[in-house]
């Protein structure tokens, strides 16, 4: 993730992220990223099953649960190793994780033991009564995917409806004080809705958002030639904290950030080098502690089943499976080829990744976009957007 308004309107310091020792156990949600041990966010795709059709759902999700999907006590099992092992936050996915009905009790279990719960949703099942439960439990996070205003959202969706639903769902969040916020895919056809996003985020006064690269996986992966090319990506990153600052200097704070494509780090960077360099030098020090792409390290993935991946993308390539072995076993195991190389990408790493004098800040990108473009997962990944004189060494810079 990169936090647009963190870094660029400056809502948070170097000094933010020191004060608390750089230690995912004692730092706030919103400094996670600058953790100094990474230990791993973990996505639980916790059931298979959603009320949805969604035409970029990594997952492959059915209008029912999955035969192997993991027991509530299975379930607890897992949450108990990974708050033993100091996984900062459980985030609940699917599939619809409101379609399974142990939800709140394995929230609240997790809670329970010293952990940060969150959902990533569609929305459309949060009533008012179920956001009061939510809050009770002490639920971190309400995340609520939106793909743009409601012809766009029903269509990508695959079901009219969707989006009045799942507004009424961030309503019922926000009435219930329940922190809410949205997330955003882009691609082409929906990227001209993201004015319309922001002025949703300012009407209803919404205190997140999260725009979303398109990832190729899942049925994401149909539709790579969907994607922004690279010009329309840096135009979106222009809008993107032009935005955020419009509502900043409005007094409004919004958190705006971007997730998926971690050359944007380095982009947000050199704008502010040529706007105010002073601020430049404190969000290279924020970006250089981010350290990129954190697949295999700082994010992982249980599956339904309990199948472990390295991020929540990567479902083609299992690790192991918390039915038979921990989690943090299988984490942290250095006969794992792929999580091994994972956490030291540098030496595997080819093409224009080698030489980039971003690689420290961007950790590479993201590998299953350049796997799933070149079948190499050490290629670059194709949604780097960032020209050939940008990633250049300085010492590899043409005498004037």
């Amino acid at each position: 993730m990169i936090g647009i308004s963190k870094l660029y309107c400056g809502t948070v310091e170097p000094s933010d992220a020191l004060r608390y020792g750089r230690h995912s156990k004692d730092l706030p949600s919103h400094l996670l990223q600058f953790a100094a041990d990474k230990k791993p966010v973990v996505v639980w795709n916790m059931t298979k099953a959603c009320n949805l059709r969604c035409q970029h759902c990594y997952a492959h999700a059915t209008a029912g649960p999955a035969p192997s999907e993991l027991t509530t006590a299975q379930a607890k099992e897992m949450i108990d190793d990974l708050a033993q092992y100091g996984a900062p936050v459980i985030l609940f996915s699917g599939g619809e994780p409101l379609m399974r009905p142990d939800l709140p009790e394995l929230a609240r279990y997790a809670v329970a033991k010293g952990m940060r719960a969150v959902i990533s949703t569609n929305g459309t099942l949060i009533t008012s009564d179920k956001a009061k439960e939510l809050k009770d439990i002490g639920l971190s996070y309400v995340g609520v995917s939106l793909d743009g205003m409601q012809p766009m959202h029903d269509q990508f969706r695959g079901v009219p409806g969707a989006f009045d639903d799942a507004l009424a769902g961030i309503r019922n969040c926000l009435a219930a004080g329940l922190k809410v916020g949205l997330r955003f895919t882009v691609f082409k056809h929906n990227a001209p809705e993201v004015p319309a996003v922001f002025d949703l985020l300012e009407r209803e006064g919404i205190p997140r958002v999260c725009f979303y690269h398109l990832v190729y996986a899942g049925r994401g992966s149909r539709l790579m030639d969907e994607d922004l090319d690279h010009a329309g990506t840096r135009a979106l990153l222009d809008l993107i904290m032009d935005r955020s600052k419009r509502l900043f200097d409005q007094g409004q704070a919004p958190e705006v950030l971007t997730v998926d494509n971690h050359a944007d780090g380095p982009y947000v960077y050199l704008r502010l080098l040529r706007e105010d360099p002073a601020r430049a030098v404190e969000v290279l020090k924020l970006l250089q502690w981010n350290e990129g792409n954190s697949s295999g390290r700082g994010i992982g993935c249980v599956s339904w089943d309990g199948a472990v991946h390295p991020d929540q993308f990567w479902r083609h390539l299992t690790v192991g499976n918390v039915k038979d072995r921990p989690f943090s076993q299988i984490w942290t195991d250095p006969a794992q080829p792929v999580l091994s190389k994972l956490k030291d990408k540098r030496p595997h790493l080819k093409g224009r990744c080698v030489e980039c004098r971003w690689l420290d800040v961007c950790g590479g990108n993201f590998r299953v976009r350049a796997e799933a473009a070149y079948g190499d997962l050490w290629a670059d990944d194709p949604a780097c957007y960032l020209s050939d004189e940008e990633i250049r060494k300085p010492e590899a810079q043409p005498a004037p």
